[in-house]
């Protein structure tokens, strides 16, 4: 049987897989706002690396409008400043049957084989417990990507979405109990079953268990994307509030309990650096929370979600010290953020396959 491995976020991508917004019932009075973040994120990375944006049928020329091309004069350069950005540049639109638009949680997650040949493993998707109806087409988006993209199907009957997860492509995995525990998702299955898919679909050897996600993340029951994501071998990124008020200012501090005191699938110790800004804005007469640790790293960047606060730029430079060489970018995502998530939730990467030679 061909084993097969997720790598880290960090590879090289072949590209990135976005799906564009048009649910009102989710979105309301900022669905015109998020189209525009959505497509803003989309010529982000686009400067990095080539996007698929994936909408409804009929939707496409809804999207093209907006998302234009990352690289509009044909130079690598999408922010005008004159360097090349290492840009594959542009977006293209496709149609496919779609409920949503969080392709970390119902695209497919990526694998790879030991000759570098990729596969994408479609876990069951049921709208973070069954709490948007309907979801029947975004259980089912994966396998048309796949489909699409020519690449062989991996069926697994467990419910995961991707932002539930991080891994560092070197066996280790790291969730949290909140959600994958929680009885929504795999009633019939314990910690130890849902380890063991998890380590034959992705080929991970060992599985951290953080006891909290965030405790205003009830969308999506405490994914581990709006805390804690591997930046290197070794090396994590975590939300650590410095503000005793913040309602997981206690709870982040448990999880770096629990970092501090396991190795990873090597035998390493962790090393961590913590994110201690935190940014909430109003939009739509309420308060949310934006998670700067729900970014999205393209080839030669990182695509950071951010509320147009002063603590954004301290953000941003902290995540820029967990991936030197990369160029860090800011983008608003005060819309997205209502609707629940943030860039790494609307994005999924797809890795490039390596060739031998």
């Amino acid at each position: 049987m061909t084993e097969f491995r997720m790598p880290a976020e960090w590879s090289q991508h072949d590209g990135c897989l976005m799906a564009w917004p048009t649910r009102e019932d989710l979105w309301g009075s900022v669905l015109a706002e998020v189209k525009e973040e959505y497509a803003n994120v989309a010529r982000a990375i686009a400067a990095f690396e080539p996007v698929t944006m994936v909408a409804p049928p009929g939707f496409g020329q809804d999207a093209r409008a907006l998302c234009g091309n990352g690289d509009t004069d044909g130079d690598g350069d999408s922010d005008g400043d004159g360097d090349r950005d290492g840009g594959q540049g542009g977006v293209t639109v496709i149609e496919l049957p779609l409920d949503d638009s969080w392709f970390r949680d119902s695209a497919p997650l990526f694998v790879l084989d030991g000759d570098g040949n990729r596969a994408g493993v479609d876990f069951r998707f049921n709208a973070w417990g069954r709490k948007h109806h309907p979801f029947d087409s975004d259980d089912r988006i994966s396998g048309l990507l796949l489909e699409h993209l020519g690449v062989d199907r991996i069926p697994s009957g467990m419910i995961l979405e991707g932002g539930a997860i991080t891994v560092d492509g070197e066996g280790t995995l790291i969730t949290t109990e909140q959600c994958l525990l929680h009885p929504n998702r795999n009633p019939g299955m314990n910690r130890d079953r849902i380890e063991a898919e998890l380590m034959s679909r992705l080929g991970v050897t060992k599985v951290v268990w953080l006891p909290y996600g965030g405790l205003l993340d009830t969308e999506t029951d405490g994914h581990v994307d709006g805390v804690c994501a591997f930046a290197a071998p070794g090396t994590v990124v975590i939300s650590l509030p410095s503000d005793p008020d913040h309602p997981d200012y206690a709870r982040m501090r448990a999880n770096r309990a629990v970092l501090e005191a396991t190795t990873d699938a090597r035998g390493r110790r962790l090393e961590i650096i913590e994110v201690p800004q935190t940014a909430f804005a109003d939009i739509a007469d309420g308060e949310i929370e934006v998670s700067y640790l729900n970014y999205y790293v393209a080839n030669g960047g990182v695509v950071v979600p951010v509320a147009g606060v002063p603590q954004d730029e301290e953000a941003l430079a902290v995540i820029a010290t967990a991936y030197p060489g990369r160029k860090v970018v800011g983008v608003r995502a005060l819309a997205i953020a209502f609707g629940g998530g943030g860039v790494h939730c609307i994005t999924q990467q797809v890795p490039a396959v390596r060739t031998a030679g």
